[in-house]
């Protein structure tokens, strides 16, 4: 692991205890404590990205309680042996998907992101993976997040231009766009989904 992300990871560790620290102690003098922790944390990222200090705080120390992973979820959807990819504003190709709302479990939020993201009904068939997104993409997050890949089978609807997404096409295996987002779904990932699609006894991944 290179150093500038051994200081990352450090400072996220800190921050996560801080906030527990803050959460479940009843001392003001440990409240004083472990709110400097936070911003040693705070600076510390601050430091690394070359950014306003009060920037990082906002993003990174705004939450209270026990310190949890984001949830994340990805729908790999198939037609005639390709698999659905939107792409965004910023020109690169994903999975629908998206963060969990916290009114939603993670397979009614898939739902709801491919008729947003891809404008299609789906139905949820099965959990193809349960991912740490730490483990597989880059750069690194300033929190834990959970990405859940489910395989889902279209019943209807169509594609229509949105604030989220321009275009909507299905991709063979071996003609993937070059500009896909890696820092959402990487190419291992969506082939994965291919492998899950084509077995007929596919196992849940997850790490």
């Amino acid at each position: 692991m290179k150093n500038s992300d051994k200081l990352l990871s450090w400072a996220v560790e800190l921050q996560s205890l801080a906030q527990a620290g803050l959460y479940y102690c009843g001392d003001k003098f440990d409240e004083e404590r472990f709110t400097r922790i936070r911003e040693i944390a705070a600076e510390m990222v601050a430091f690394k990205g070359d950014i306003p200090v009060e920037k990082v705080k906002d993003f990174f120390c705004n939450e209270t309680g026990y310190q949890t992973p984001k949830i994340a979820t990805r729908a790999a959807i198939f037609q005639n042996e390709k698999i659905l990819l939107v792409q965004e504003s910023d020109g690169r190709w994903v999975l629908p998907g998206g963060w969990c709302d916290v009114d939603q479990s993670p397979a009614e939020n898939t739902v709801k992101e491919v008729k947003e993201e891809a404008g299609l009904d789906v139905v949820v068939d099965s959990v193809i993976a349960v991912e740490d997104r730490a483990k597989h993409h880059a750069p690194k997050y300033l929190f834990g997040v959970t990405i859940i890949f489910f395989l889902c089978t279209v019943t209807g609807g169509e594609f229509v231009p949105n604030i989220e997404t321009v275009a909507s096409k299905y991709f063979s295996e071996d003609e993937l766009p070059d500009n896909v987002s890696e820092e959402k779904n990487t190419i291992e990932q969506i082939l994965m989904c291919f492998k899950a699609y084509r077995s007929s006894d596919w196992k849940t991944f997850f790490d």
